[in-house]
């Protein structure tokens, strides 16, 4: 069976956690066509695969699979809504549910044990979706681990787009990292969270020099693979360093773990990226915990993985599954972003007889 595949998207992000599926996708034979709800998204096609223009077109594609790289999906799109993710669950919330069921997907394909236990427990109480750990598909590319080999230590920069946490509106914090750089002790790569504004990326850019380069990019891997350590504050992206059991300093992270070299104040800044490049032993051991923890598969095949998982479960049995909820708000809100007023809804998982 040629299945259909439709990856929705609505920032830039989401294309390193689609481009695997899209090729592992195309390895099995299937078609694969991707949406973006909003605008940005869109300029980065052709060259990054088939996008779909219009909600009349994606509906009559008929997908049997909606890949969300999203919180929310068009509830009238035809297909099994999946849930993919678009990073690992941050603590830039403390104190509320990092793992919101907001009522639109029928799978939920998650990462490792530290995603996959909040939302099988969720799963009990809703009835209404079920939950396969799949390994995530951004991480792919990332595999295998390959050590580093530099002439000088790289650092690796990265600040989230929250006002609160980021590092990168921190004028004490950049002036330390520009002094840093002009020592040459160090080599710095930086890269900056989609959504933070132009005038911070102008900023770091402005900080370039023989020892720092900005990269405007999305695709973080090659510069994970390429970095020693990473510098960051209370992000995602740090969960995806560690997986490559290589330490990172964090500037007042929300909620730091003893697998982080967490500091508070400016002046510590270098002392700590000395001790970090230094890789003690006991913070390495704790490393390793949190990434065996947060993704345990280091194989490569996280995509491959989840396209089963989608048609295993299209093929399945879900007379236990309850309807989705109305969640009329939020329904209401998705049609208004994509000027799509329909009344239609699918709140049942679809599911198709296995051919033999």
């Amino acid at each position: 069976m040629k299945y259909r595949f439709l990856i929705y998207i609505n920032h830039t992000y989401g294309l390193p956690i689609g481009l695997p599926i899209q090729e592992q996708a195309q390895k099995m034979g299937f078609s694969l066509k991707w949406f973006s709800g909003m605008e940005e998204p869109k300029k980065y096609f052709p060259e990054n695969g088939n996008l779909i223009k219009t909600v009349e077109e994606a509906i009559d594609y008929d997908p049997h699979f909606v890949l969300a790289i999203t919180d929310t999906v068009p509830d009238f799109f035809p297909g099994l809504k999946v849930q993919i993710f678009h990073g690992f669950p941050a603590n830039k919330r403390k104190g509320t549910d990092q793992f919101v069921i907001r009522g639109f997907f029928d799978l939920y394909c998650t990462q490792g044990p530290s995603s996959t236990g909040p939302f099988k427990k969720q799963q009990e109480k809703y009835k209404s979706f079920e939950v396969i750990e799949t390994g995530w598909s951004k991480m792919d590319p990332l595999f295998p681990l390959e050590p580093t080999n530099n002439e000088k230590p790289v650092i690796l920069i990265s600040s989230t787009f929250t006002r609160y946490y980021s590092l990168a509106l921190r004028d004490e914090v950049v002036k330390e990292i520009e002094r840093l750089s002009k020592t040459g002790k160090y080599q710095f790569i930086a890269t900056l969270h989609p959504k933070l504004d132009r005038e911070t990326v102008k900023k770091f850019k402005a900080l370039e020099n023989e020892n720092f380069t900005f990269h405007d990019t999305t695709d973080l891997i090659p510069l994970f693979k390429k970095a020693d350590i990473m510098f960051s504050d209370t992000t995602s992206a740090i969960i995806e360093f560690l997986i490559q059991r290589k330490p990172v300093v964090t500037f007042k992270n929300n909620m730091p773990g003893p697998y982080l070299i967490d500091i508070e104040n400016v002046a510590d800044i270098e002392s700590s990226f000395d001790l970090a490049l230094s890789r003690p032993e006991d913070l390495i051991s704790e490393i390793e915990k949190f990434a065996k923890f947060s993704h345990p598969y280091s194989d490569g095949n996280s995509s491959e993985r989840v396209i089963k998982a989608c048609i295993d479960f299209l093929h399945s049995d879900k007379s236990h599954l309850k309807k989705k909820p109305l969640n009329l708000i939020r329904r209401y809100k998705i049609r208004k972003q994509l000027n799509y007023f329909t009344f239609k809804s699918n709140r049942e998982a679809p599911y198709i007889p296995k051919q033999d």
